[in-house]
């Protein structure tokens, strides 16, 4: 067959701009070693604008002119949404399948004669937003359970056949990859630092505030000053191509002046983005990795990639963390709680302890890639031309219930954490309801405790509540 194939990300030779792009690369790998012709268009950038191939039939043709740097790739004049749309469908008039990569392609009215998959990354970024929204493909990707809720509980209210249409196919991870891989290269790349000499903290995160460098600077001094670590380094990759994005030498000009006002400037390293090759190494080369971000995953690889190097992860209690793996075999926190993640961090490094082999156990049997890229190639290739899904308006009534959703969870004496918010929320009448209507409480149930219904109109606007039974 031949796939066409979207991807609104630039994507490269050698090195991938995050976890999204890692999987594109090997399902259309996978895909030409069965011996299908594949095509990927991609965003050009002033660094990547000659086509290249991953293998024989697997082109990539980095043609299409989306704004750069990242964000708002649609922020750019008509006549390039324009030639976008002409890209895509002269490509799509010889293709035989198309896929549409984190579902930033918002214009279903190109694909309706081909069978067209959606897979849908994340839950944050507008594009993919939008894409969900717009989304009248044959089948809908999400690539963990949090994911499928999160879309069942916004898009799903409005569209009854989307659960027909939806289908979970974890991010899975090649263990014989990322297993514990003695460091050499990456020696080269990151001469400063020695696992014999040096306790190492890992931070493999794109550059965004949400993705937890603020949080890994504190329980960094913590680590430093309160527990004596002074051989301590923080290893921080630098974006690709990070001289043509102002935005991000903005960030890492105030990420460098946080860390000097702490007195860390010597505890933090910040060297060149990994290619892919490299992050076995890399990964086995840390003592410990910190994901304590409030980024909205909907997996996050690294967290997970580097258990298989043997490297215990330390997660904050956000979106799928809270679901992939159970609380017994991965180290968890709630955001926000340096202090606990500075404890956790400080008796691994002095142990030196590597990940249980509970925990690999578990991801091994959980996470492999072989069902992974086979679940991709079957629904890719037996999609069908689909028709429009039916929208419908459902009015809140009294007839409608109403649940906590699935981007909030309870979190004890904190209360009610908002993963969008950012917040802990305390309020004893809506915790209340939650414990009397484990399974949904409707307006005269809100009514009966003395709780007025634009109370409950207000926590549904502000997202801590949903209505359950449209969804």
């Amino acid at each position: 067959m031949k796939i066409l194939m979207f991807s609104i990300s630039p994507l490269f030779p050698k090195h991938d701009m995050g976890g999204g792009q890692k999987h594109l690369r090997t399902i259309a790998m996978h895909l030409a070693e069965q011996g299908h012709e594949v095509t990927l268009l991609c965003t050009r950038r002033a660094d990547t604008e000659a086509p290249f191939r991953w293998r024989e039939n697997a082109l990539v043709l980095p043609i299409l002119r989306f704004k750069q740097p990242f964000p708002a790739p649609y922020d750019t004049p008509a006549y390039n949404i324009a030639a976008i749309m002409q890209d895509v469908g002269e490509h799509m008039e010889q293709a035989d399948r198309f896929y549409i990569h984190d579902g930033e392609f918002v214009f279903p009215y190109v694909y309706r004669s081909k069978p067209t998959i959606v897979g849908l990354r994340d839950n944050v970024y507008p594009e993919t937003i939008q894409g969900a929204f717009h989304f009248e493909g044959h089948r809908l990707i999400v690539i963990s359970e949090y994911a499928r809720q999160f879309f069942l509980q916004t898009v799903g209210r409005f569209f009854p056949e989307l659960p027909s249409r939806m289908k979970v196919i974890r991010n899975s991870i090649d263990w014989v990859r990322f297993q514990p891989t003695k460091p050499r290269r990456i020696l080269d790349l990151i001469p400063s630092v020695h696992p014999d000499i040096h306790d190492i903290v890992l931070h493999p995160h794109r550059p965004e505030d949400s993705k937890g460098i603020w949080q890994t600077i504190e329980v960094a001094e913590r680590l430093v000053k309160q527990y004596g670590f002074n051989n301590l380094r923080v290893l921080v990759p630098r974006w690709l191509g990070v001289q043509l994005d102002p935005g991000v030498q903005e960030l890492y000009d105030r990420v460098e002046r946080e860390i000097a006002s702490h007195g860390l400037t010597e505890h933090f390293v910040f060297h060149p983005w990994v290619s892919v090759d490299l992050l076995p190494e890399y990964f086995s080369f840390g003592h410990v990795t910190l994901a304590l971000g409030h980024f909205v995953e909907s997996f996050g690889n690294a967290v997970y990639e580097s258990l298989g190097c043997g490297t215990p992860s330390i997660v904050a209690r956000i979106s799928s963390h809270r679901e992939l793996l159970p609380e017994n075999l991965i180290d968890k926190v709630d955001f926000g709680d340096h202090d606990t993640a500075a404890s956790i961090a400080a008796d691994i490094l002095r142990a030196k302890n590597r990940t249980p082999q509970a925990t690999l156990d578990y991801l091994h049997q959980h996470f492999r890639v072989e069902d992974q890229l086979n679940a991709y190639a079957e629904t890719i290739l037996s999609a069908e031309v689909a028709t429009p899904m039916q929208y419908r308006f459902a009015p809140l009534d009294d007839s409608t219930r109403f649940s906590l959703p699935i981007w909030c969870y309870r979190a004890g004496e904190k209360g009610i954490y908002h993963d969008y918010l950012v917040t802990y929320y305390r309020s004893q009448p809506l915790e209340t309801l939650l414990d009397v209507h484990p399974h949904g409480f409707t307006f005269a149930d809100a009514e009966a405790q003395n709780i007025p219904r634009e109370q409950v109109t207000q926590w549904v606007r502000e997202g801590y509540l949903y209505p359950s039974n449209s969804a």
